[in-house]
């Protein structure tokens, strides 16, 4: 079968996955409606679906073969659709701003392609439908349930927007690819007081000001320059009057690093220098870790393999870019590290204006042509993984 020929004739199809999971987005672990899709789809084309913890897994091929695993991500993230299409969320309150609901349309279509050809397969193929990418919880809640076991290799693609040509896929074949990141918050404690008497209080606003800024020059000073450290404070939350000064303030941020070294010593020093400010302006603070998240290393042999299997395809305008490494961070980095693995990026940006806005933007758009060739690319790698390592 050619797998991107058939996966054209399914792009209707495809695509109505993606709009219906688009009008529906859902947010974190728990997103029945997604889940139940998901498994009334597989179940039409002849799968037995079923949960896995909070995600949808199923399975076909020859049993007493090797098993190679297909994921997508399904969740989306807590903020408006402002995209204009007509499939739009409707909520205001959740979004497919990071082309989720693409990943699990693609998936849906491999799986109906493959299911085709179960009788042909030279092992088995598992599909991952995962929630909660966005918070770095799925892929962990997946693997406490099984989702790995007897699993010899893993593969998935996340779709890109922006003003790249389709048919470019990204790819890195055994350096850092997406970084690691460190989630924290940080309490800090004062003592509050009328605002008219700012002398009788410790201001823990004043104390979460100074922290800000130490943390900027943490990065500035003792971060190696050769490597990467990315700190950012996205939610700085106190008080509740403009004439009140709160008891407490509370800080949340993320720390993205691409080598382990600098990693250890700027989630200690982090640590570190929260605590001394707090305590040289009278107040305490305490930092808790909100999650931690490997890098995601691809393996260089499988994915040279996949590689070529994709330029096997008759895709109109296929172009490899290697050697991606970006600071954004990804869960799938827990299944990497676990079995050979690889993730790569496939443009599903505009050329005009409509590739403007980035990912996790409202105002984002993807391009649907991306259905067949992701589609295509996850089943034929699939067979063709399973026929070379029979």
């Amino acid at each position: 079968m050619n797998f991107y020929e058939r996966a054209l004739e399914l792009r209707e199809e495809t695509v109505a996955h993606r709009r219906w999971l688009h009008r529906n987005a859902e947010v974190g672990l728990h997103m029945p409606k997604g889940q139940a899709y998901v498994l009334e789809q597989l179940r039409n084309y002849g799968l037995e679906a079923y949960l896995c913890g909070h995600g949808v897994t199923a399975e076909l091929g020859r049993k007493g073969g090797r098993t190679i695993l297909l994921r997508a991500d399904m969740d989306a993230l807590p903020m408006p659709d402002e995209s204009g299409e007509s499939f739009a969320c409707p909520t205001g309150t959740e979004a497919h701003t990071c082309g989720h609901d693409l990943h699990t349309a693609m998936l849906l279509t491999a799986a109906k392609m493959l299911k085709e050809k179960e009788t042909t397969l030279g092992g088995r193929v598992r599909f991952m439908f995962q929630p909660a990418e966005e918070t770095f919880e799925g892929a962990k809640d997946m693997l406490a349930n099984g989702i790995l076991e007897d699993v010899d290799a893993a593969l998935a693609y996340h779709v890109g927007s922006g003003r790249i040509p389709m048919g470019q896929f990204m790819y890195n074949r055994g350096g850092i690819m997406m970084y690691a990141v460190d989630g924290f918050e940080i309490t800090i404690h004062g003592r509050g007081a009328h605002g008219a008497y700012p002398h009788n209080a410790i201001d823990p606003i004043n104390i979460g000001t100074h922290i800000y800024l130490a943390l900027e020059s943490l990065i500035a000073r003792e971060a190696d320059p050769g490597k990467s450290c990315v700190l950012t404070i996205g939610s700085f939350l106190a008080g509740s009057a403009p004439n009140i000064i709160p008891d407490t303030a509370v800080l949340q941020g993320t720390l993205r690093t691409n080598d382990k070294d600098s990693r250890e010593k700027m989630v200690r020093r982090l640590k570190e220098v929260v605590q001394k400010t707090a305590e040289a302006f009278g107040g305490t603070a305490e930092t808790k870790t909100l999650f931690e998240v490997p890098p995601l290393i691809c393996n260089p042999e499988m994915t040279d393999e996949l590689v070529g299997y994709m330029e096997e395809l008759p895709i109109p305008g296929l172009n490899s870019v290697p050697d991606m490494s970006i600071s954004v961070s990804e869960d799938f980095a827990f299944i990497a590290e676990k079995v050979p693995s690889v993730f790569m990026y496939l443009s599903a940006g505009y050329m005009d204006e409509r590739g403007d806005a980035p990912v996790h933007n409202p105002k984002v758009q993807f391009n649907e042509e991306v259905c067949p060739i992701g589609s295509a690319c996850l089943a034929h790698c699939a067979v063709r993984w399973l026929e070379e390592h029979q």
